[in-house]
C-alpha cells in the first residue's frame, strides 16, 4: 500500500476501469494532485481495449497484448484499487453502494462501467445467447466456445451473430478467422448492415462476407432465442452458438440513483461530462450520454474524454470552471477483416476505400491493418512504460503537481493542520475515541457464552472463562498492510492470525485487535477503520471468534494485528496432553501435503515494483482470504501426526522447525511444489520478498544445496508467506485419501509434496529432489 506523509483531503473514486479511466490514473500517475486520493472500483483486474478485442478473438495478439492491468496501474499511480461489483450510489451520504464490502465514500464520483446488454425484450436472449459486451465477461466465454470448436474436430459448427454494426461484423470475422470451418449467420434487423456507415463501405464489406461464406439476413428481427435455435422473420434457425452484438443500453443499477438518464438507461452529463443532477457525478465513455452531442458507441469517445475528464475532476476539486469536451463530428474507423486487413471508414475516406479494397491478397488493405496496429500498439504502451510510486507517495519521473488551493471547512484545516504538524507519543498518539466510537459502533460481532465482559463493556480488559476440561491456546500476529484496500487488508490480518490457532488443531475463542492508523482527516482516519475492521470481524464471525477488545493508535503506515485464544480439550487430571497437532511429532514414513500454493512474498514485492501481473496478485489474494479452520479440522480428524502454518520463514524454515522438534528429516520434491502463477517469473526477474535473505541464511539445513541452488524453483522455498497453507504430515496410506478430500473442502493445490525419513547424524535435515 502506498503511503504518503500527506494528509488525504479528497476522495475521488472511479467506478469501472474502461478506457477514461484508464487514462485518468495514467495522468495522475505522471501529475499526481497533493491532498488527493483515487480509488478504483472494478470488478476485474485486467480490462481489454476494445480497438485490439478484435485482433484477440482472430488470435493475432495475446491476452496480456489487448488488456490493461488496472491493479498494476493503480500502483503506479499511488490509487487504491478495490475489486468490487459498485451496485449503488447513496448520494446523500456521498457513498458507492457495493457487493460483498462496504461502501466507499467520495468527494467526486466518476462512473464509466460502460454499456450492459439489453436481452430482456428477446424472449431466451439472456439465457442461451453470448452477449459481447460487457467486453470484460465476454473472454471467458469466447475461449469456452472456441475450446467446443476444437473438439469437434473438423466437424462444421453453426455460429449465429445477431447485430449488423461495425462490432458484430468485425467480430464476426475474427471469430472466423479462428474458427475457419464454422458456418456463419449475420442477423441484422436492418436493410443493410454497417447503419451508420457510407453505403460505398457497406457495400465493400457486404461483398466481403458473401466471399468468406457468411449467411448474411437482413430485416431480420430476432424475436425468440431457445437452446440451440433462434427466431427470426417468421422462420427458426438451428445455432450451436448465438452471439449478441447488438446495442446495450446502461446498467440497471444506475436507474435506481436519482441521476437523470436518457431513453436508453445512460447517465445524461454536460459538456464538462458532469452528471445534468449532481455537480459531484462525472460520467463517461457508453454509460453517459452527453445533452448537447449525439455520439455512437464507440471506444474512440471514451478515450478521447480521458484527457478533458482527468482535467475537471481537478478544476471541480478546487472550485475552478469545468473545460468543454468538444468531440469530433466525424472519427476514423478501421474495420478490422479478421485476416490482419482492415477496411477505412471516414466521409471522404470512402472513395479511398473503394480504390484499396480489402482482403488477404490486397496489400493495401493489409497496410490499413498495420497502421491500426501501430496506433493500437501506441495506445497501450502509454499504460505499460511507467515507472511505480516512491514510498513517498510519488512518482519517480516526474514532479508532483502544486498543491492547487481546495476549499477545506474550518474544521478540516483545522484537522489538516494536526495532522502535519509533529504528533505525540505515548496515549496521546491513540485514535481519538469519538471517531473509534462511530467506526466501531455498527459492526456485529460473534457472541459468546463464555465471554463475561467484552468489546461493548467500559472495563479496561476483558474477562473470558475457560471452560472445564480445556486448556488455552494463545498466539499473537501483527503486520503492516499491503495491499490497497482496507477491507481486504483486515480480512487477510484476521486470517493470518487464526491461522496458528488452526494449525494446531485448536478451535478459537476471543481475540483482541491491535491498530495502527495514519493521522489525517477524522472522516478519512474513521473510514479506513471501519472497512478494516468490517473485513476483520467478518472472518472473526465466521470462526465463532469473538473481538473482546484491542488498541487503536496513530503511525506512519496501515497495520493490524491480533492476539487470539483458542481452546482444545483436556483429559479430566489436566495432566495429559490435549489430543492437537504439535510441529514436534512427525514420523518417519509419513507423507508431507501443503494445501496452499507458494509464492506471495514475490508476488507482493514484484507489485510494488510494478513488475507483477494484477491477476497474479489477485489470486494471491483470494488464497490469503481462504480460511485454514476447514482443513485444519480435517488433518486432525483423519490422521495428520503434526502441523504448522506456513508463514514469514517460508516452507523451508517451517519445515525445519518441524523436523527439528520431531528428531526426523524429511524430502522435498521441488517439481509438484504448488506455486502461484507468476511467482516463478517474477523470480526470474530478480525480485524476491525483503525478507528473503534472512530465510536462505536456513540454506544450511539442506543436504544437497548445491544440485538445486539454480533451479527456478529453488528460491521459493524460502519465499515469505502471508496468510500461507499448512504444512502437515500424513500417515503414508491415507495420503491419496486425505488430497482429494482437502480439494473437494476448496484447497484445490493441496499438494503431497514430499516426506519424512529417520534422523541424520550431521546438521543438515532437509533434502531436495526435482522429480515429476
Amino acid at each position: 500500500m502506498q503511503t504518503s506523509a500527506q494528509p488525504i483531503f479528497r476522495d475521488i473514486v472511479l467506478v469501472g476501469g474502461g478506457h477514461s479511466h484508464a487514462i485518468v490514473l495514467r495522468q495522475f500517475a505522471m501529475q499526481p494532485m497533493a491532498g488527493v486520493r483515487l480509488t478504483l472500483i472494478c470488478t476485474n483486474v485486467h480490462t481489454p481495449y476494445s480497438g485490439m478485442l478484435p485482433g484477440y478473438i482472430a488470435g493475432h495478439y495475446s491476452f496480456d497484448d489487448v488488456h490493461i492491468d488496472l491493479d498494476r496501474l493503480c500502483v503506479m499511480a499511488g490509487a487504491r484499487f478495490y475489486k468490487a461489483e459498485a451496485v449503488g450510489i447513496d448520494r446523500a451520504n456521498k457513498k458507492v453502494i457495493c457487493k460483498d464490502r462496504p461502501a466507499v465514500e467520495y468527494d467526486l464520483l466518476s462512473i464509466n462501467i460502460g454499456a450492459s446488454p439489453q436481452m430482456r425484450g428477446v424472449s431466451g436472449a439472456d439465457r442461451y445467447a453470448l452477449p459481447v459486451k460487457p467486453i470484460a465477461q465476454f473472454n471467458a466465454r469466447w475461449l469456452a466456445l472456441l475450446a467446443r470448436y476444437e473438439s469437434h474436430a473438423g466437424q462444421a459448427l453453426r455460429v449465429a451473430v445477431v447485430g449488423g454494426g461495425a462490432g458484430g461484423v468485425e467480430i464476426l470475422l475474427a471469430m472466423q478467422q479462428r474458427m475457419a470451418a464454422a458456418q456463419f449467420h449475420l442477423f441484422t434487423d436492418g436493410a443493410s448492415i454497417l447503419p451508420t456507415h457510407h453505403p460505398a463501405v457497406q457495400k465493400r464489406l457486404t461483398r466481403l462476407l458473401a466471399d468468406r461464406g457468411v449467411t448474411l439476413h437482413t430485416g431480420a428481427t430476432v424475436t425468440q432465442v431457445e437452446l440451440g435455435q433462434l427466431h427470426a422473420q417468421g422462420d427458426t434457425f438451428e445455432a450451436d452458438e448465438i452471439v449478441w452484438a447488438l446495442h446495450a443500453g446502461g446498467a440497471a443499477w444506475l436507474g435506481a440513483t436519482g441521476l437523470t438518464l436518457d431513453a436508453h438507461g445512460f447517465v445524461l452529463v454536460n459538456d464538462g461530462l458532469q452528471s445534468i443532477t449532481d455537480t459531484s457525478i462525472f460520467a463517461t465513455g457508453d454509460c453517459a450520454s452527453m445533452v448537447s452531442h449525439s455520439l455512437e458507441k464507440a471506444g474512440v469517445f471514451a478515450v478521447r474524454q480521458g484527457g478533458p475528464l482527468a482535467a475537471n475532476l481537478r478544476r471541480a476539486l478546487v472550485g475552478e470552471a469545468l473545460k468543454p469536451y468538444r468531440p469530433q463530428k466525424r472519427h476514423l474507423a478501421l474495420i478490422g477483416a479478421g485476416d490482419q486487413c482492415a477496411v477505412a471508414s471516414r466521409g471522404w475516406l470512402w472513395g479511398l476505400v473503394t480504390k484499396l479494397g480489402v482482403g488477404g491478397a490486397n496489400p493495401s488493405g493489409r497496410l490499413l491493418w498495420q497502421w491500426k496496429n501501430w496506433i493500437d500498439e501506441r495506445f497501450m504502451r502509454g499504460f505499460s512504460e511507467l515507472q511505480p510510486m516512491r514510498e513517498d507517495g510519488r512518482h519517480r519521473a516526474k514532479k508532483v503537481s502544486k498543491n492547487l488551493k481546495m476549499k477545506l471547512a474550518p474544521n478540516e484545516l483545522q484537522e489538516a493542520s494536526a495532522a502535519a504538524a509533529m504528533r505525540c507519543g505515548g496515549c496521546a498518539a491513540k485514535v481519538g475515541a469519538t471517531v473509534l466510537s462511530r467506526a466501531l459502533g455498527g459492526l456485529r460481532q460473534a457472541e459468546r457464552a463464555d465471554v463475561l465482559i467484552g468489546l461493548r463493556a467500559a472495563d479496561d480488559a476483558a474477562v473470558v472463562h475457560i471452560p472445564s476440561g480445556t486448556a488455552a491456546v494463545h498466539t499473537v500476529d501483527f503486520f503492516r498492510s499491503f495491499v490497497d484496500d482496507p477491507y481486504t487488508f483486515g480480512r487477510i490480518a484476521a486470517n493470518h492470525a487464526l491461522g496458528d490457532i488452526f494449525a494446531m488443531g485448536a478451535r478459537v475463542q476471543s481475540a483482541t485487535a491491535i491498530a495502527t492508523l495514519p493521522a489525517g482527516l477524522e472522516s478519512k482516519v474513521e473510514a479506513t477503520l471501519r472497512d478494516m475492521m468490517t473485513g476483520a470481524i467478518a472472518v472473526l464471525n465466521d470462526a465463532g471468534c469473538a473481538l473482546v477488545g484491542g488498541h487503536t493508535g496513530e503511525g506512519k503506515e496501515l497495520a493490524l494485528g491480533f492476539a487470539v485464544n483458542g481452546l482444545v480439550d483436556i483429559a479430566s487430571d489436566n495432566k495429559t496432553l490435549p489430543r492437537i497437532m504439535t510441529k514436534g511429532a512427525m514420523r518417519a514414513g509419513d507423507v508431507l501435503i501443503l494445501t496452499k500454493p507458494l509464492g506471495t512474498g514475490v508476488l507482493l514485492a514484484a507489485r510494488v515494483l510494478g513488475k507483477a501481473r494484477g491477476r497474479w496478485v489477485d489470486a494471491a489474494l483470494v488464497s490469503m482470504e481462504q480460511s485454514n479452520q476447514a482443513g485444519a479440522a480435517y488433518l486432525l480428524a483423519h490422521g495428520a501426526t503434526a502441523c504448522t502454518d506456513v508463514t514469514g520463514f517460508g516452507l523451508l524454515g517451517h519445515l525445519f522447525e518441524m523436523t527439528a522438534a520431531s528428531n526426523v528429516s524429511a524430502q522435498i520434491n521441488l517439481a509438484v511444489l504448488p506455486l502461484f502463477d507468476g511467482a516463478q517469473d517474477c523470480i526470474g526477474a530478480g525480485v524476491v520478498s525483503s525478507l528473503q535473505s534472512a530465510n536462505v541464511r536456513l540454506s544450511r539445513v539442506i543436504q544437497n544445496p548445491e544440485s538445486f541452488v539454480d533451479h527456478p524453483r529453488y528460491p521459493l522455498i524460502f519465499d515469505p508467506q502471508t496468510a500461507g497453507g499448512l504444512l502437515a504430515s500424513v500417515p503414508a496410506y491415507r495420503v491419496d485419501e486425505c488430497v482429494a478430500m482437502l480439494k473437494g473442502l476448496g484447497y484445490t493445490s493441496a499438494t503431497a509434496i514430499g516426506c519424512v525419513l529417520p534422523v541424520r547424524s550431521d546438521e543438515s535435515s532437509v533434502r531436495l529432489v526435482c522429480e515429476s
